[in-house]
């Protein structure tokens, strides 16, 4: 472990220090949401071990806590976490050959992990940001649920401290430097996230909660199939 942290540099370091501690106010987030909601205490605690995945573990929640379905609140769960698949292919390299050591890779496997592993070329540098950053986000999001938890109990309503749209705005500041393009913001704004907001406003009152979410995806295909936008022209 010590290896680890020699291998990297200290802006490395200090880029990761802050990914962990926004991931530990985020999962305090979650663990609050949850348990103020009506869940029991460990539901949070055990899902955070197990599932390790700040996005499902909202979006499955939320559609218990709205009343929806446990089926409802798994597909959710899968299709977010269908990104890793792809992930997993990009930084294969870094896993080890092993089983074990693959096995406790994709576990940690996070967007921020990968990030850090896509920017460096070097495979020893590389190996050793996904594992620094992948057991530090572990330890953080685990300690900010379970305080988020303990915190949960005496707060009658998350709504009124803003704790619900914690993860959306780290979502959205994730998002926000890929628009600076033009072609990406026609892509997302006017076609996806319109047509597929559009599809689960419509479902929302026939539908259990959660599928209308899911249903959402289908904006995606009608970006698809759109005409590309034409591209930028260039300043001389």
């Amino acid at each position: 472990m010590h290896s680890l942290w020699r291998t990297l540099d200290r802006g490395t370091l200090r880029d990761i220090a802050l990914v962990c501690l926004a991931d530990a106010m985020v999962g305090a987030a979650f663990g609050a949401i949850a348990v103020s909601g009506g869940l029991p205490l460990w539901v949070p605690v055990v899902m955070s071990l197990l599932v390790f995945a700040g996005g499902a573990q909202f979006a499955a929640v939320g559609v218990v806590l709205s009343g929806g379905a446990p089926i409802a609140a798994v597909a959710a769960g899968l299709v977010l976490n269908a990104r890793l698949l792809p992930f997993g292919f990009a930084i294969g390299d870094v896993l080890g050959g092993r089983w074990w050591t693959r096995l406790a890779g994709a576990h940690l496997m996070t967007d921020e992990a990968v990030a850090f592993v896509l920017r460096d070329g070097d495979p020893r540098r590389r190996h050793a940001a996904f594992w620094a950053c992948g057991l530090g986000l572990f330890a953080s999001w685990n300690a900010g649920v379970v305080l988020g938890a303990l915190a949960g109990r005496g707060i009658g309503d998350t709504a009124a401290l803003g704790l619900d749209a914690a993860f959306p705005a780290v979502l959205l500041a994730l998002v926000l430097p890929s628009l600076a393009e033009r072609n990406v913001r026609t892509a997302a704004l006017r076609r996806a996230c319109v047509s597929g907001a559009a599809v689960a406003v419509a479902a929302t009152p026939f539908l259990p909660a959660g599928l209308p979410v899911l249903l959402a995806l289908t904006g995606l295909v009608l970006a698809m199939r759109a005409p590309a936008p034409p591209p930028d022209r260039e300043v001389p």
